[in-house]
Parts: C-alpha cells; sequence; structure tokens
C-alpha cells in the first residue's frame, strides 16, 4: 500500500486494566506483566493476520483486513488470558479490555492514523474488565457470522468524534450475571447537590448557591467524609437527571439534595440525604430561621449528615464547623461570588473574583475567607499570566498572613500561604503548610492540587500522583486538575497517556489543555495533531496576547526538530516575550536545546528575578540534561532549593 493512501480496515485497541496504579506501586510488577500479555497475544495475532502496528506501553495497536478476523481475535485474546489467570495469584494476574472499530485509516511509515484509529480507541475504555466492545460497523459486519451474542449498549458520545457511535458488548460464554454486580457506591463519599432556589425573588438565587457552598466547606472539615467539590457539584444545578445517575457519575453513595427560600428576612431550607445504592432517605429535615441563623443552619445539616452515615465528628472538628466565617451576611455573598468566578481560572474571571472579595473585607475586615480568597488571585494572576509578578506576591503575602492572624485554623489560608511559599520556592515551608491545610480540610481539592507541584519539583513523583488522583477524586470535574494529570505523564515520558486527561480537560473547558496536547502531540510525532491543537490554542489568547502566534510557530519549529526555523524565529519572540504570553524559562529551553547554553543560564537567571512558576520543571525537563553538569546548573538548583 504506497505511503498516504487511504483504505478499509479493522482497528483494534487492547489496554491493561489498572496498569497505571499497579506501575506506581510495583514498576516491575507491571513491567513483568506487560511482557506476560504480550507473549499471550502476540500469537493469536498472528493466527487471526492481524498486524501489530505498535505497542504504546502496556496497549496493543493492531489492524487486521476482516472485521470478522478481529472480532474472533478478540475473544480468543479474552478467552486465552482468562485461562493464564486461573493458576495465578491475584496480583500477577493480566486483565485487558478491547476495543474494535471498522473504518479508514491512513498508513504512513509503518503506522496508521485517521478516525478509526480514534474511535478504536475511545471505545475501547467502554469495555469492562476481561470484555470486549465493538461499533455498529463491526457489528454489521459478523451478526450472524460468530457464535457470541453482541448486545447494544446504545450511542455513546465520544471525544473527539462528532456523531454518537452505537457500542456492542461482546456476551462472554463465561460470564454470568453474578460476576455483573455492581459495586456498593461508598456512602461516606458524598455529592452536596446545590439547593434549589424556591425565592419569588430572583435576586435572592445567588444565596441557595451559598447555602451549598457553605455546607460543602464546612463537611469538607469532617475527617471522615469524603466531599465532593464545589466546581464538580455546581454542573449538575438544574439538572434533570436522577439521584441514582448523578451518584454513579460521581461515584457518591450519599447525595444531599434541597431548597432554599427566603422571604423578607425569613428563610426556609430543606435538605434531604439520600443513600445512592439503595435509593432510600437517610434522612430529611426543614429549617425555618431568621436570615442571620443561615450559618447556623449549614453547620447544623453538615452535622446531621455525619450522624446519619455514622462518621464520628472530632472535637477539633466541632468546634471548627460551628464557628461562623463571618457575621456580615453581605460580606458572604459577595464572597461566594468571588469563589464562582475564581473557579474558572480565566485572567478576566481572576480580576472580577478579586474585586468581589475585596468587596467582602471591606464590608467584613475581619473576614479571614475573603482575605485567604484574594492572596489566591494575586498569585494566580502572577503564577499562570505573569501580572505583576512581584507586586502580586507581596499582595498575597499581606492577605495570607492576614487570614491566618484572624484564623489560624483556616485550611483554605494554610492553603493560600503553601501556594505563596512554592512560589518563592521554599519547598519545606510550602509543604509544612499544605499539609495542614489538608489535616484542617482533608476534603480541601485545590490543596492536593497545589500540592502535587511542590513534590514533582522535587522529583518525587509518585506523592505527587497521589495527590493529585485525590484531587481528581474529590473535584473529578475540574479541568485543571485533568492539565496536571496530563503534564505529569508528559514528564514521565509517557505522552501517550497523556493524551486522555488533556482532553478531558479541554472538555471541561480549559483552553491551556491546547498548549499540553500540542506538547504531547509534538514528541509523539503527530505533527497535524500538534499544530491543530497550539491553533486552538492561539485562537483562545489572540486578543489578550496579540503576539501568541510568534510563540507558538516557535514552540511547533522546536518539536519539529526544525533548528533552522527556530533560529530563525526566536530573535522576534524573544524581543516580544510578553505580549507573546511566552515565559523566561521557556525561552532558556529554546536556548539549551539550540547547544547556546550561556543564553540558556541568562535566561534561567531572568525566570528566576520574576520567580516563575515553572521554573519548578526546571529537574524534569529533558532539554536541561545537557546542562546538568555545568557548575552553573548545580548552583542554579541550590538557589530555588532544589540542590
Amino acid at each position: 500500500m504506497p505511503e498516504g493512501e487511504r483504505r478499509l480496515a479493522a482497528i483494534m485497541f487492547t489496554d491493561m486494566v489498572g496498569y497505571t496504579a499497579l506501575g506506581q506501586r510495583n514498576e516491575s510488577l507491571s513491567l513483568a506483566l506487560v511482557e506476560e500479555q504480550r507473549k499471550v497475544v502476540r500469537p493469536i495475532l498472528a493466527r487471526h493476520n492481524g498486524r501489530e502496528v505498535k505497542t504504546i506501553g502496556d496497549a496493543f495497536l493492531v489492524d487486521f483486513g476482516s472485521a470478522l478476523d478481529a472480532v474472533r481475535c478478540a475473544y480468543e485474546i479474552q478467552r486465552a488470558t482468562k485461562e493464564f489467570n486461573i493458576l495465578l495469584a491475584e496480583d500477577r494476574r493480566v486483565h485487558l479490555r478491547i476495543g474494535i472499530h471498522l473504518g479508514d485509516v491512513v498508513d504512513s511509515q509503518g503506522d496508521i492514523s485517521g478516525d478509526a484509529v480514534n474511535v478504536a480507541s475511545r471505545i475501547e475504555p467502554i469495555a469492562e474488565d476481561g470484555g470486549v466492545c465493538v461499533t455498529r460497523q463491526v457489528y454489521d459486519q459478523v451478526r450472524n457470522k460468530v457464535d457470541l451474542s453482541l448486545t447494544s449498549l446504545g450511542s455513546r458520545s465520544l471525544k473527539n468524534v462528532i456523531e454518537p457511535v452505537e457500542v456492542y458488548r461482546m456476551e462472554m460464554p463465561w460470564q454470568t450475571q453474578i460476576s455483573k454486580t455492581e459495586t456498593l457506591l461508598p456512602l461516606s463519599r458524598i455529592a452536596i447537590l446545590p439547593f434549589t432556589s424556591m425565592s419569588p425573588d430572583p435576586n435572592d438565587a445567588f444565596l441557595a448557591d451559598g447555602v451549598t457552598e457553605e455546607i460543602i466547606s464546612t463537611a469538607s472539615g469532617i475527617s471522615g467524609l469524603s466531599v465532593i467539590s464545589r466546581t464538580s457539584v455546581m454542573g449538575y444545578k438544574g439538572t434533570t437527571k436522577k439521584i441514582g445517575e448523578i451518584g454513579k457519575e460521581l461515584n457518591a453513595g450519599s447525595v444531599l439534595e434541597g431548597s432554599f427560600r427566603k422571604a423578607g428576612n425569613r428563610i426556609r431550607v430543606t435538605a434531604q440525604l439520600v443513600d445512592v445504592n439503595s435509593d432510600s432517605h437517610l434522612w430529611s429535615q426543614n429549617y425555618d430561621r431568621n436570615l442571620d441563623d443561615v450559618f447556623e443552619v449549614q453547620s447544623e445539616i453538615a452535622e446531621k449528615v455525619a450522624d446519619s452515615l455514622r462518621i464520628k465528628i472530632l472535637t477539633p472538628e466541632k468546634e471548627r464547623i460551628e464557628r461562623k466565617p463571618t457575621e456580615n451576611t453581605t460580606a458572604y455573598t459577595l464572597y461566594l461570588k468571588g469563589k464562582y468566578h475564581v473557579s474558572k481560572r480565566g485572567m478576566d474571571d481572576i480580576k472580577k473574583a478579586s474585586e468581589y472579595f475585596e468587596l467582602a473585607v471591606h464590608e467584613d475586615p475581619n473576614f479571614a475567607l475573603g482575605h485567604a480568597g484574594l492572596g489566591d488571585c494575586a498569585l494566580l494572576l502572577r503564577n499562570m499570566y505573569s501580572i505583576e509578578p512581584q507586586a502580586n506576591l507581596e499582595r498575597a503575602r499581606a492577605r495570607a498572613t492576614k487570614a491566618l492572624e484572624l484564623d489560624p485554623e483556616l485550611g483554605e489560608a494554610h492553603a493560600t500561604m503553601g501556594f505563596l511559599y512554592s512560589s518563592e520556592f521554599n519547598y519545606r515551608k510550602a509543604e509544612e503548610e499544605y499539609e495542614k491545610a489538608i489535616q484542617l480540610k482533608p476534603s480541601y481539592a485545590i490543596a492536593h492540587m497545589w500540592y502535587y507541584h511542590v513534590l514533582s519539583a522535587q522529583l518525587r513523583w509518585n506523592e505527587g500522583l497521589q495527590h493529585l488522583e485525590k484531587a481528581l477524586e474529590l473535584d473529578p470535574l475540574f479541568p485543571v486538575t485533568y492539565t496536571n494529570l496530563g503534564d505529569y505523564y508528559f514528564r514521565m515520558r509517557e505522552f501517550a497517556k497523556s493524551i486522555e486527561p488533556l482532553r478531558r480537560a479541554v472538555d471541561l473547558g480549559s483552553p491551556d489543555a491546547h498548549l499540553y496536547l500540542s506538547s504531547a502531540y509534538g514528541m509523539m510525532k503527530r505533527f497535524d495533531d500538534m499544530e491543530r491543537e497550539a491553533a486552538a490554542f492561539a485562537n483562545h489568547y489572540r486578543a489578550t496576547y496579540p503576539f501568541v502566534g510568534i510563540a507558538i510557530r516557535v514552540s511547533n519549529a522546536y518539536f519539529r526538530g526544525d533548528k533552522e526555523n527556530l533560529i530563525k524565529l526566536l530573535p522576534d519572540l524573544v524581543t516580544h516575550f510578553q505580549e507573546a504570553n511566552e515565559s523566561a524559562y521557556q525561552i532558556a529551553v529554546y536556548y539549551f536545546y539550540l547547544g547556546e547554553g550561556d543564553k540558556g543560564f541568562e535566561w534561567l537567571e531572568k525566570a528566576y528575578a520574576d520567580k516563575e512558576y515553572n521554573l519548578h520543571n526546571v529537574k524534569s525537563d529533558w532539554d536541561l540534561d545537557v546542562a546538568r553538569t555545568d557548575p552553573r546548573y548545580l548552583g542554579f538548583l541550590k538557589k530555588i532549593g532544589l540542590d
């Protein structure tokens, strides 16, 4: 087949279940199991005329000239794997998922690409452990030709696939209904859904969100509960989904729902706690109070939830959750509006959040949460957008210090202080603050996510991954954490594995994830995909950073290995690097790549002068490998506390 020509092929993707987690626990065992898997699979591929295109870590990409061959091969692989596992201990067993699609592919230097490959990779995760999923196109080719039942799972929306795809599950003879019994969801993992506003005045609707926010915040301080974060539950505001659906989507065994009504100075709050597994009510209650008593209501609900789930609240926790954050309801509602905007992470949203937090502390100068919020905004504007680096660092220091003076037991303020210390490369103090924040507020997802940066900077990858996974468990719909998870795999040089979390981040609304995707595709030599993602990033930021196109052209040349073009473009980027939303650190990386070490160190020092946040990557970026034996590099590591 000539290069670049299209052909019809059946595409198979296989993947080992739980491989990433196993690799973190026991790398040597995970590598051994990959080799055992390959010994089982490869002879079966040959018997069914399957061409092994490539392996991607633990995964196989295989193409077949016939959909029937592919389906028969998939069945035999799962049958052989089941037999292989029979006499083995559980930790040495191989568990596979397989997806098959039929469509056009394009050959290029032994590899294949096209929508068919993308679809096959997207339906493989739908398969159960030990299972096989196929698309409607495959089903139409093989029905009545195999002695296996194929059951429709309905149409599924797949990432980066425009039209929904009908998916079928292969029914394995050895599977029984008993084996398919679902695991009970943990009751201690709770989703507190947005309370419905029943107030006659639509301007009071934000108070219902405020009640939700405060119950989440209060319950997050109870160590026996795993409380899903606000950013993940707010997506269910106004939903028509059933409680059971929501619980399963969030892996939560308990769901709290309710309503809020304000009339004059009187409020009515209703709340009910539902066991998702049995679809039964665990507890419900109405509260008729004055508006000034809203904080007491929220604390009572959090305590009732814990009591209903038989979670013991420790004495210090009880004291903290019964403490009012402020007596001023106006200050608190302004704070809630700020929280809404800061979670979006866009530059304008962070600035808007800062305005609301400023108004909140103007209403109540002793409102510690408001001061902590202002500290977070200053650091986010500084670290994400390079806005007034030194001034915002000092603003953050003043606000975090004030918040802790007002409330030394405020978990959010300790997390802000940890973020401040990490911005100054004081990793020991940052770690102390993050540990304190997590102790005080175990379900504060942001603390876990920020802690990852401190740990990864020190190459403590396993610990960092644990905190990222905890952040995702607590806030499964927050795009920034998925971006960080993609970055983790990128730095582990598992570029293919970085794609899925980065795609998830894009789907959840993160424009920055496009740039990370571009880098991952660049390392995989998928240059068309790389340029598409880079263009999406540039299009989003062009109005804010008019020279962002220069940064993208330089990046594309860098990943293509086009040093001649990189040398031509780099001076223009150097001239306009701030208007291009580029960092001094990244320019240093380009110079090291070009072998210009003196300029590389010059730009590293500039990055240090501005205390650029991405200097956390200085030990893990492989383009700095050429500088690692240089005394200047060792001195630089010592300067930023990474020696």
